[in-house]
């Protein structure tokens, strides 16, 4: 592609350089040490690092012109724009051939359950012999049975979404989920992006270290559905606090579904109920009912079927094959997973107050008359203090025994994490607290009987912990596995 083509269109402010404008554009680069040759090199200012300061490094690996925010002293072409965060997308998509508007593109977003809503989705359209690729926490993959390609963030940056969806289509897939972090959503890594649908699965607290308040929260979660137009849909939880608010910020031109337990929806799970083998419910749909029998376990379990179950009548897809898919699913790596029985260890990725509430509340389902529920668990460093005293609350009157433990501090002092989360409890008489998190599983083996249930909280199918600035392995499902049952 010319430079010429690749700008046009664009709100750059001025030009330096830029003579000649038949360059011959190979890339798109971010990253000085990944640039590659006859690439643009977009000088983005990030949180610790600014991307003017290693322009001079990516023109020597490479890069013939850069996009910057103010003028630098070097000889390729530059144009300068006012954000180069709000333009990488734009220019991402422009070079890729706005590959989204090809494909279908459904994104999920929430606080809680993304991840296994997209899961479902995929599942969802496989089962009705149609390719879908899956973008997420976890990686992407273009079929569900496959394992996962790294993609380093929840929603990646948007060069590699751009090429990722370009490559979608190259390979005639024609369907994409992805989950939508409101961090892509703030940065501006989704714009350009063209989803025909959009989900809501709950919106509680996280990420205030980054969006300071609830309504910033709200408000970047709200871009992906006041972006949609005529003929997309969007899928929302009535049952959850913001549902009005987040109805009301979709243009009427747009088809809108709900799906709940406690509220009027367009599809309603009744009679809920749990065993240690699953979910059960009765599924209401356009006045029709479903019995339903899930794998899974747990309320959140239900509301993330729910959504994808409404995201199937959204498509047109019949309602009791969908079911059916559903229930053949045993669940996501490290989402409510029981690793061992007797006594019954669960691994889930719980890290915000209303996660840890959910998965408590599903262990509490499943946990014998004679048994007793021990959480383990911690909260993460360098990111929202204000929910580790809310989730040691929650910890203390949910279960019956707790071990307060690290889970990834980074540049914090483990014991400071551990110490805003017991200011949570009315007691820490009964607490143990044990900072290094393999001695805490340990712990709870000692203390454990038959019939508990253990829940290890926080990381779920991560395989690292980030203490200072060292990331070591260290997986909660090998731990347990190594503990409780040697191997």
């Amino acid at each position: 592609m010319k430079l010429r083509n690749l700008i046009d269109g664009l709100s750059y402010l001025e030009l330096l350089n830029c003579d000649d404008l038949s360059l011959e554009i190979d890339g798109i680069a971010y990253n000085s040490k990944r640039v590659e040759r006859n690439s643009v090199f977009i000088c983005l200012p990030g949180e610790h690092v600014d991307g003017h300061e290693y322009a001079e490094e990516a023109v020597n690996n490479g890069a013939v012109a850069c996009i910057v925010e103010r003028f630098l002293n070097l000889d390729v072409p530059q144009i300068r724009v006012s954000s180069t965060e709000e333009i990488i997308a734009q220019v991402s998509s422009e070079y890729y051939g706005a590959p989204s508007t090809k494909i279908n593109v459904i994104g999920v977003t929430g606080t809680n359950g993304k991840t296994t809503v997209t899961h479902l989705i995929q599942k969802l359209y496989e089962a009705f012999d149609k390719k879908c690729v899956m973008i997420g926490t976890l990686g992407y993959k273009f079929k569900s049975s496959e394992n996962y390609h790294d993609s380093n963030h929840t929603t990646p940056q948007a060069p590699e979404l751009q090429r990722l969806l370009y490559y979608v289509n190259e390979r005639c897939f024609e369907n994409v989920v992805m989950e939508v972090s409101s961090h892509s959503l703030v940065q501006h890594r989704v714009d350009y992006v063209d989803f025909n649908g959009a989900v809501l699965t709950n919106l509680t607290q996280d990420h205030l270290d980054f969006h300071i308040t609830m309504e910033n929260y709200f408000n970047a979660k709200a871009r992906l559905f006041e972006d949609l137009v005529a003929g997309d849909f969007a899928v929302i939880n009535a049952d959850d606090e913001y549902a009005g608010r987040f109805l009301e910020r979709i243009s009427s031109t747009v088809s809108k579904y709900t799906y709940g337990i406690k509220n009027s929806a367009d599809v309603i799970a009744k009679d809920v109920s749990f065993t240690d083998r699953g979910a059960k419910f009765t599924c209401v749909v356009d006045g029709k009912s479903y019995k339903v029998k899930l794998k899974m376990n747990g309320m959140f379990s239900v509301y993330n079927v729910l959504a994808a179950l409404t995201t199937a009548k959204a498509l047109g897809f019949d309602i009791k094959k969908s079911i059916e898919t559903f229930e053949t699913i045993d669940g996501v790596a490290g989402r409510f997973e029981i690793i061992v029985n007797k006594p019954t260890v669960i691994v889930d990725y719980a890290h915000t107050p209303d996660g840890l509430e959910n998965v408590l509340k599903a262990a509490r389902e499943i946990t014998p008359k004679d048994g007793e529920l021990i959480c383990i668990f911690g909260c993460g460093g360098d990111r929202d203090t204000t929910k580790r005293p809310k989730m040691g609350a929650i910890a203390e009157k949910l279960a019956d025994k707790v071990i307060v433990t690290s889970d990834n501090p980074r540049s914090e002092n483990p014991q400071q994490i551990i110490t805003d989360i017991l200011a949570g409890f009315k007691s820490t008489t009964d607490v143990i607290v044990e900072p290094d998190r393999e001695m805490a599983i340990k712990e709870a083996y000692k203390i454990a009987n038959a019939n508990d249930v253990i829940l290890v909280a926080g990381k779920g199918h991560e395989d690292y912990q980030i203490i200072g600035d060292k990331t070591i392995h260290f997986d909660d499902r090998e731990k347990v596995r190594e503990i409780f049952i040697g191997g």
